[in-house]
């Protein structure tokens, strides 16, 4: 079964991709910020990770980064809310797949973790 951490400290967002994903067939972990996603992946290892990048406390850029030391194997797929072109560079630099700016469009992003899982 395909597996997918969902990361976002505003939980309707993490509620409609909890049941998007549900419903094409993933186990999915939600984590509210981001010391609740390390301690998941150290729980269980996911086979994709959807990351917010701006959280109270350890921010999305940070998580990343411990992703990338830690399961260097882990797809990750960045959210933000703010169109900054700076982090959003520095996140595809220390290793995210891609990102989406929010709102995005919830079918995007279902095809871009589908896609994680066909490489």
């Amino acid at each position: 079964m395909k597996s997918l951490l969902i990361v976002d400290d505003q939980k309707g967002i993490r509620l409609l991709l909890d049941e998007v994903f549900r419903r094409e067939g993933f186990k999915t972990t939600l984590a509210a910020n981001g010391l609740e996603a390390l301690q998941a992946v150290e729980q269980e290892v996911p086979g994709c990770v959807l990351l917010d990048m701006k959280m109270p406390g350890i921010d999305g850029l940070e998580v990343l980064k411990r992703l990338k030391i830690g399961w260097p194997e882990i797809p990750v797929i960045m959210m933000t809310a703010y169109g900054e072109i700076e982090l959003t560079e520095d996140a595809l630099k220390t290793g995210a797949m891609k990102y989406f700016t929010k709102p995005f469009d919830i079918y995007e992003v279902r095809d871009a973790v589908n896609a994680m899982f066909e490489n």
